[in-house]
């Protein structure tokens, strides 16, 4: 069995939209498609799967995928899915909560499953900062209409 690692990715962010419209914009292929992948495919429901597609995407260009079985989808509460690391060597589980509140959404999101190894390390440490950079595009997407 692999050894894994206590740390997470965890983040929470407010989205001044309505908790169905940022599900949708996670946990939809047309969803993820409006403002951050090429092609995605999402089966949202427990052993479903989601594919995320990127072509010539952002600034670098990037071309790849990723994607893995869906374990979790409550629309517009709750949505959990696996993937790969960069690496694809093992994959890692997401937890994305969604929290009505008076202003919009609370998106909680962690994840976690990462190897007890210095190359594990620079898995979560990749992450943290990937996640950082998609929850604010989807913010600003969903706030104010800007896509990449």
């Amino acid at each position: 069995m692999r050894k894994t690692i206590d740390e997470k990715v965890n983040f929470t962010t407010l989205v001044r939209a309505e908790p169905e419209r940022v599900y949708d914009a996670l946990a939809t292929a047309e969803g993820l498609d409006a403002w951050f992948t090429t092609g995605a495919s999402v089966d949202a429901r427990p052993e479903g799967r989601i594919d995320f597609r990127w072509k010539d995407w952002g600034h670098a260009r990037y071309t790849g995928e990723n994607g893995g079985p869906v374990l979790e989808a409550r629309r517009p509460n709750r949505f959990v899915f696996q993937w790969k690391v960069d690496r694809d060597s093992y994959n890692t589980t997401v937890e994305i909560d969604f929290e009505a509140v008076e202003e919009g959404t609370l998106v909680r999101l962690i994840e976690y499953g990462y190897e007890d190894t210095p190359s594990g390390m620079k898995d979560l440490l990749d992450r943290a900062t990937g996640w950082g950079e998609v929850l604010t595009l989807m913010k600003f997407y969903l706030e104010h209409g800007v896509s990449y």
